[in-house]
């Protein structure tokens, strides 16, 4: 369902817009707005791109996990395509991703409906038995145990025989 909105209704909802603003304030303009949002979509992405890659290396510095930095970056990153795509409505949208104040209400919106649904993916993914090896039997309880926090030692076999 989503593809056919992205891929059909979109554009039809782009080329309805540009027909109505044509009317509006002529073809020229329409045509010369659509021009001009190119290098300014891309000038609000290089600065915006750079300082969300400065936020991400100093959360990466200060040792706590970019999780806001990384969806930052992203929103950074699909603004700024949007704001190549000609079209208003891909503008406004690009426009909304890349302003710091409006980007945070998209931040908090994107986390709080998918952040569950990724976490869950996640733990789905490292929950499987075995790490796929061949030959390998699912431990008692159907969950194989992990190192999260690197604790563990590797012993010499005399060490084991004690």
């Amino acid at each position: 369902m989503w593809w056919f909105v992205i891929l059909v209704l979109w554009p039809l909802a782009e080329l309805f817009v540009i027909v109505k603003v044509s009317d509006a304030i002529g073809f020229l303009w329409m045509l010369l707005l659509l021009i001009v949002s190119w290098p300014i979509g891309t000038r609000i992405l290089r600065s915006q791109g750079r300082a969300a890659w400065r936020q991400f290396a100093q959360a990466a510095q200060s040792g706590r996990a970019p999780t806001e930095e990384v969806l930052n970056g992203a929103l950074v990153l699909v603004g700024g395509l949007l704001m190549l795509v000609p079209g208003f409505i891909s503008d406004v949208v690009g426009l909304f991703l890349l302003l710091p104040p409006t980007r945070a209400l998209a931040r908090r919106a994107v986390g709080r409906h998918h952040g569950s649904r990724w976490v869950s993916r996640a733990s789905r993914f490292g929950a499987g038995w075995g790490g796929g090896r061949p030959g390998s039997t699912p431990p008692p309880g159907g969950r194989e145990e992990y190192d999260v926090d690197s604790t563990a030692v590797d012993l010499d076999n005399p060490e084991l025989d004690r």
